[in-house]
């Protein structure tokens, strides 16, 4: 199959901010404030291409390799990464499910292991809705997903699947992704892949961007007496990782 539309499907050019947004953003960096006025992100920002070649890999792999169970997103957005994974699964096995995961209410409160993240990235940023999410994927003609609303640790204890071949992570800060990998390793079918976004290792590749270094710290922390490994891949500027259970 091709995967053409790994970049036809996408926006990559973000317009310029109006004039007025752009007065009032400069005022506010006069009186030091750390809010701004942002558009919506265009769909070309969420992943680039080298982070959707990987996620494309990734999912094809355990579909075609036959792993047993079903796949998830925990932190969808608006779904520009889970219309690269339904995608795949319509065309490898559509006899899998795509299940994702959002509080639709932005990023959770952030906490001093986030480090620049805290201010950054803080409480209610990214905050979007489901009708938003359903539109990239009738947009596209692909099969919508399971849509799990709340917070994770209201959804993940009891609405994750059974067993779970692959996974994509993308909650942004430290206890999202502590709370998503301690939720979703006990359900891994074995040779399950699990990418992880925002991911950054400076000594691996230290021009990459590491803006949400609570992510690392978090996994660092739970694979301490884990057999697996989180291995680095390579994305352009846009950082993430993945590993395979055992």
């Amino acid at each position: 199959m091709d995967n053409l539309y790994i970049s036809d499907w996408f926006d990559w050019k973000q317009a310029r901010l109006p004039p007025l947004v752009r007065f009032i953003n400069r005022l506010l960096r006069r009186v030091r404030s750390r809010f701004r006025l942002l558009r919506q992100p265009y769909t070309g920002s969420m992943m680039n291409v080298e982070q959707r070649m990987n996620l494309y890999h990734l999912v094809n792999q355990v579909l075609a390799f036959g792993v047993p169970g079903e796949l998830i997103e925990l932190g969808c957005f608006e779904g520009q990464s889970a219309v690269v994974i339904q995608r795949v699964i319509d065309e490898v096995d559509p006899r899998r499910h795509l299940h994702v995961y959002d509080s639709f209410e932005g990023l959770p409160e952030p906490n001093d292991r986030d480090g620049v993240g805290r201010d950054s990235f803080p409480a209610g940023f990214l905050a979007t809705t489901k009708e938003r999410l359903l539109e990239n994927f009738s947009r596209y003609g692909l099969r919508p997903p399971e849509i799990h609303a709340g917070w994770f640790h209201e959804t993940l204890p009891d609405e994750l699947p059974q067993r779970i071949c692959f996974a994509h992570l993308d909650g942004d800060h430290y206890d999202s992704i502590r709370i998503s990998l301690e939720a979703i390793y006990p359900r891994l079918s074995s040779k399950a892949a699990v990418l992880i976004d925002d991911y950054c290792d400076p000594e691996v590749n230290p021009g990459s961007w590491n803006r949400l270094p609570g992510v690392k710290r978090a996994c660092d922390e739970f694979f301490a007496d884990k057999p697996e490994t989180v291995t680095f891949l390579y994305s352009g500027d846009r950082p993430h990782a993945y590993f395979r259970k055992a």
